[in-house]
């Protein structure tokens, strides 16, 4: 029988510190403001992902913000995306 995982620890060693609690915060606003404009709903399958990351100094400003498949967004994980970045030059 496999061991079972000891959660307490996990979440002490990963998640418990508070740059991890302030990106997990930073997260949960943008998708809180991405609902109330009706841009996902629960269970759309839809995620909201940082352009450029909160690890890597991004921000929750709506021009850091898309909305994506939740495999896209998986899929990227932490690295910084120039591919799906609006043009600056289109104004």
């Amino acid at each position: 029988m496999p061991k079972k995982k000891n959660y307490k620890k996990i979440y002490k060693k990963y998640h418990s510190s508070k740059k991890a609690k302030t990106e997990r915060n930073m997260r949960n606003q943008a998708r809180r403001r991405a609902k109330r404009k009706g841009l996902v709903r629960k269970g759309d399958g839809l995620e909201i992902d940082h352009i450029r990351p909160i690890s890597k100094g991004g921000s929750n400003k709506p021009d850091n913000l898309r909305v994506v498949k939740r495999s896209t967004n998986r899929r990227k994980g932490a690295k910084y995306s120039t591919r799906y970045r609006p043009s600056r030059r289109s104004k």
